[in-house]
């Protein structure tokens, strides 16, 4: 089993819950997506970059689905959190029923355009 797995799996609820279903969602509409362990969280990377990374934060009781953004999106970028990150926005989730994968995917797939662009530079 990989790190990120076994990360995931050994979270207490609700956050294994979450993480799982954000792993299904993302990896079902990113087959080509690589799923490592980075900075002691699950991280997604495509192509050799930094696609989304999976954060449980216990304290403040949600899940952070963050991406390295600069810009803005142009879908749904009223639903992103910065929080004062210059280069990093986030969904965030405290439940399974909270996900929108329409959102998420969505998202996804404009960040990924977004790199597809140029806008990342590669690790």
């Amino acid at each position: 089993m990989k790190p990120a797995e076994a990360y995931i799996l050994n979270q207490e609820e609700p956050y294994r819950a979450i993480l799982l279903h954000l792993q299904l969602i993302i990896e079902q509409n990113f087959p080509e997506v690589n799923l490592e362990f980075k900075w002691k969280i699950p991280f997604y990377y495509l192509e050799g970059n930094p696609f989304c990374y999976l954060n449980p934060s216990k304290k403040k009781k949600y899940v952070d689905v963050g991406f390295y953004a600069t810009h803005e999106f142009d879908k749904y970028n009223e639903l992103l959190i910065s929080e004062g990150r210059k280069k990093v926005k986030s969904l965030r989730f405290s439940s399974v029923d909270e996900i929108n994968s329409k959102i998420l995917v969505s998202v996804l797939a404009e960040a990924n355009e977004k790199k597809e662009k140029g806008f990342w530079k590669k690790n």
